[in-house]
């Protein structure tokens, strides 16, 4: 446990470095990007750390864990070719950007033989999609740094959906298949996997053609979130264990609701402080990307750690 948290420890330092050292020229989003690459996925890869894997799967996963520092380095380098090195106008930011696609590329394989080696168990498809969207994340990412327009939109929506894939597209499923693991069978729950799974095709496919089907796509995946977070609090709050794993969650999801009670506040804000939605991005990537998904990643891997050591005892 504490060799395997090395990786996100580093990544935390460089994130932070790239954060605050504005001579780097990274804008919010790719800074969010960064974080995405040198924290949220190795805490990913921590939390399947502990699955039970077949022949096949411990070599990919083991594959995964050795290749993600050469990938997130690589990532690094291309984005600061494009904006630090002003190597924005060669092919080198895209090409370097390649790593990151295989990378991702290999979750999504891996993601795929977690489908496809629990058929009939819902929560691990929900599973099994996030690591998937981390590759259409990749593809996102890597269509940014060529800088290559698709009809007529611009590589900055790129960026947009990248993080998309990246953050909620990637995260919430696999929270939600966290979720299945612990929950007792309720007749709605592969209708939220599903619309989970439906919902982040819909963003992206209204970001580039139509807003209205991104605002359905963005309806239907908050109140899938809603519907996560409510749950999960009442059976923290039934539930004996008092952890570390308890306060994270809970954080995670007040974190959220702190999202919905300032995008419901939103309009009067605006107009009692003269601010605009460009002042409020950060507040709310901020909500969501070190609250909602940084303390739930942190919480469900102390949920998983402290289930294991369970067994163990009971075993012994």
């Amino acid at each position: 446990m504490k060799t395997s948290v090395l990786p996100t420890i580093i990544g935390g330092i460089i994130t932070l470095v790239i954060f605050f050292l504005d001579s780097l020229a990274f804008n919010l989003v790719e800074k969010f990007l960064i974080y995405a690459v040198f924290v949220i996925v190795p805490l990913v890869i921590l939390l399947l750390d502990r699955d039970e894997k077949n022949n096949m799967q411990q070599k990919m996963f083991t594959a995964i864990k050795l290749l993600h520092i050469p990938a997130a380095l690589l990532t690094l380098a291309s984005i600061m070719s494009n904006k630090t090195w002003g190597l924005g106008n060669t092919v080198i930011p895209g090409t370097l950007s390649l790593g990151w696609v295989l990378f991702t590329l290999l979750l999504c394989v891996y993601g795929i033989t977690i489908i496809t080696n629990h058929k009939g168990r819902v929560g691990e498809l929900a599973i099994g999609a996030g690591l998937v969207y981390f590759f259409v994340g990749g593809i996102w990412f890597a269509l940014y740094q060529y800088q290559i327009h698709i009809y007529q939109v611009s590589p900055s929506t790129h960026a947009l959906n990248s993080v998309h894939f990246h953050f909620s597209s990637a995260i919430v499923p696999i929270f939600i298949g966290m979720l299945g693991r612990i929950m007792t069978k309720k007749s709605w729950y592969p209708w939220i996997v599903a619309i989970d799974i439906i919902g982040p095709i819909l963003i992206a496919v209204g970001i580039i053609f139509s807003k209205p089907i991104e605002y359905i796509g963005v309806t239907l995946f908050a109140c899938n979130i809603a519907i996560y977070t409510t749950y999960l609090l009442a059976y923290l709050r039934k539930s004996s264990v008092r952890n570390k794993s308890s306060l994270f969650l809970v954080a995670s999801c007040l974190a959220f609701y702190a999202i919905v009670v300032i995008s419901i506040c939103y309009p009067l804000l605006k107009r009692l402080f003269s601010l605009t939605i460009l002042d409020f991005i950060p507040i709310y990537g901020s909500l969501h990307a070190f609250g909602f998904v940084l303390f739930g990643l942190i919480g469900w891997i102390y949920m998983v750690n402290s289930s294991k050591k369970k067994v163990l005892i009971n075993e012994a």
